[in-house]
């Protein structure tokens, strides 16, 4: 689920998009509890997890020797592959009659169909990968996106996601006893897991059904049509930032805020960064659902898939009580071509303020100089402060101060 987002927490959606691409009609099914414990797991491998949560694994694609990085997308109802990356591999791609949908508009997918993916202990056959182009996502990301991965695996298996150890385990379907403690989720899905919460922000509240979207590196996503309908906007001093996600078809304004309270099985969060958007093309199927939750949230659980059983176990690990991320500067920078350059600068933001430009290039944040986002980003994680970036603009350098703002 990828989109863009133009200010400094754009990480947390740029994997909206890919559920905007993937979305399905979803029905009302619910499983039953755990049962008995699975031996062992038929599988195991690691992955790297990216800003906002956002997991990426590796594999290959039978019979290339190449190694693809995939990101691992519950909001996926299937699999894709890179367009450059069918071009470096020589891999022909087929017209099809599917339609894809996203922000900003729809267009016509190309498969390339019948292919196996090769991981470290497994193999994955029969997959058929409808073909994106992701450079956008690799620019944001700082590293190559061969593809994303959903549906096509999780539902062979009941997958577990393992942030402590960093490492996605593999278990036959059937019966399973799901580790003790945590909260059971039980879902309504065709493709794309939805579940059950209640929100509440000043005296609006509702119990709205979301899609549970591991590609997605955000908290909350909600349609402006279900935040009115629940009167989520009538808090008092209820502050919204704006700020923009690119679609398929160009800009879609947005806004930050923050949930007063969002409970998610027996967990409840406080002050949730939200982002709030019109939804003109009825992405969300408002009303039958409201929004997504996404992986900044979702990484603060180990997570059991059980698509067979319409369910997700939840158990609380490490992330659990990190603080979320409020921070916000309006500005927006890329990996092209090895050079961090600022793409955006949102209108009347700190970065505004501070005199940036687009097409600056970044050559260190307080000092630390490399090509590599994350670290950058995590500089500019500190509300509060001015951090020191930096740029090079034509032939001339200088230093700017950045102030750090909070969208509490």
């Amino acid at each position: 689920m990828i989109a863009r987002p133009f200010y400094h927490m754009q990480s947390k959606i740029f994997h909206v998009l890919l559920l905007l691409f993937t979305i399905s009609f979803l029905t009302n099914a619910f499983g039953q509890p755990g049962r008995k414990e699975q031996d062992s797991a038929i599988a195991h491998f690691p992955f790297k997890q990216y800003f906002g949560g956002v997991v990426v694994i590796k594999a290959t694609l039978d019979p290339w020797p190449d190694t693809l990085q995939f990101i691992f997308d519950t909001g996926s109802a299937g699999i894709s592959l890179d367009s450059s990356a069918c071009l470096r591999l020589g891999v022909a791609a087929s017209p099809s009659s599917t339609v894809i949908r996203g922000l900003g508009g729809s267009r016509k997918a190309n498969f390339v169909y019948n292919r196996k993916l090769r991981f470290p202990c497994f193999e994955l056959d029969s997959l058929n990968f409808h073909v994106n182009d992701y450079e956008s996502i690799s620019e944001v990301y700082g590293f190559r996106v061969d593809g994303i991965i959903g549906y096509s695996l999780i539902c062979r298996y009941i997958v577990q996601v393992d942030f402590d150890k960093e490492e996605i385990r593999l278990y036959p379907k059937g019966n399973f006893r799901y580790p003790k403690g945590g909260t059971m989720l039980k879902l309504s899905m065709n493709m794309i897991p939805v579940v059950k919460a209640p929100i509440r922000n000043g005296k609006g509240q509702a119990l709205g059904y979301y899609y549970f979207d591991t590609g997605a590196g955000m908290c909350l996503l909600l349609s402006n049509q279900f935040s009115i309908d629940s009167s989520l906007f009538k808090r008092r001093k209820f502050k919204r930032t704006p700020t923009q996600a690119e679609g398929l078809n160009g800009k879609v304004n947005m806004d930050i805020t923050t949930m007063e309270e969002f409970r998610l099985g027996n967990y409840t969060f406080k002050n949730v960064p939200t982002y709030l958007f019109d939804d003109e093309a009825n992405i969300t199927q408002y009303p039958s659902l409201g929004g997504l939750i996404g992986n900044d949230l979702l990484r603060r659980f180990n997570l059991t898939l059980n698509y067979a059983q319409k369910e997700i176990h939840l158990e609380p690990n490490s992330h659990f009580r990190e603080p979320f991320d409020y921070s916000y500067t309006g500005l927006i920078f890329y990996l092209i071509n090895d050079r961090v350059v600022v793409m955006q600068v949102i209108a009347n933001s700190p970065a505004e303020r501070a005199g940036f430009r687009v097409g600056d290039e970044v050559l260190a944040v307080n000092k630390i100089f490399t090509n590599n986002l994350m670290i950058y980003r995590e500089q500019l994680k500190n509300t509060g402060t001015k951090v020191e970036l930096l740029i090079r603009r034509g032939n001339e350098m200088m230093v700017k101060k950045l102030p750090v703002k909070s969208i509490l």
